[in-house]
């Protein structure tokens, strides 16, 4: 969808204080639009569309606390790098649709 925005004006706010038992989602992002719509029509006891702007694709949402979480990665050291490439590589041969080098 082209919304005429650029990527600077297409945010994702998450606010909630606590005292208020929701957390409340406004974003622009379409994977998490995906993730949170297809959550809030299984569970729509814990997470409800609140509002949607087909003209710039923002979505808002609520969500119980305790079902939205941030999840913080500490990065590869160079050690577990190495080894994620070259197990990679060993397993590449895996892959159902082979890249042709002379396509490339």
């Amino acid at each position: 969808m082209r919304t005429g925005l650029t990527k600077q004006e297409k945010t994702t706010d998450i606010w909630f204080d606590e005292k208020d038992p929701l957390i409340h989602v406004r974003t622009h992002n379409t994977d998490l639009k995906k993730r949170l719509l297809a959550y809030s029509r299984r569970y729509p006891t814990i997470c409800q569309q609140t509002d949607a702007d087909p003209e710039t694709g923002c979505m808002e949402f609520e969500i119980h606390k305790g079902r939205f979480s941030f999840r913080l990665t500490a990065p590869y050291s160079e050690e577990r790098r190495n080894a994620a490439s070259k197990a990679a590589k060993k397993h590449s041969g895996n892959l159902t649709h082979p890249i042709q080098k002379d396509v490339l």
